[in-house]
């Protein structure tokens, strides 16, 4: 089901105004005020995805580095358990 769009206010004044007015119009990247938001909000996601996997690949190189003899057997209730506990 789409999502209705939303609409909000957001108040500017000195230099970030004047920044966004830069860039924005005939001389700036974008048609509109809405238009660059939307693209930063959009970069700002991406950046925080980014950083989330990149924990993801870390922890996991961390875990692939360990010695074998580091791991031990569980079983699925061994697992169930140790998630309830958490």
């Amino acid at each position: 089901m789409p999502r209705t769009p939303t609409t909000m206010t957001v108040r500017l004044s000195g230099p970030l105004s004047d920044f966004v007015a830069a860039n924005v119009g005939e001389n700036g990247a974008y048609e509109n005020v809405s238009e660059y938001v939307r693209d930063l909000i959009r970069r700002d996601k991406e950046r925080k995805e980014a950083e989330a996997f990149d924990r993801l690949k870390a922890e996991l190189a961390h875990a692939y580095a360990a010695p074998e003899s580091s791991y031990k057997p569980l079983t699925a209730a061994d697992v169930i358990a140790r998630n309830q506990a958490s």
